[in-house]
């Protein structure tokens, strides 16, 4: 058995209700997943963050010493 079917036999056995509950973490799940495929390589980048002095790229070699 596939791990598709294995999630199908699983879903197949809950109620309406509870399927109400899950529709909205699997549509965030696949929505995640695409946001993340689109993200460039450079925009990943831009969302790193380092605490350092203000100075820090300006004067690296005062750090580094």
């Amino acid at each position: 058995m596939t791990l598709r079917e294995l999630i199908h036999t699983e879903i197949d056995v809950l109620n309406e209700s509870r399927l109400v509950e899950l529709y909205p973490l699997i549509r965030n799940f696949v929505q995640s997943q695409e946001s993340a495929e689109k993200q460039s390589f450079m925009s990943k980048l831009q969302q790193i963050r380092i605490e350092a002095p203000e100075d820090f790229s300006v004067n690296l070699d005062r750090y580094i010493k």
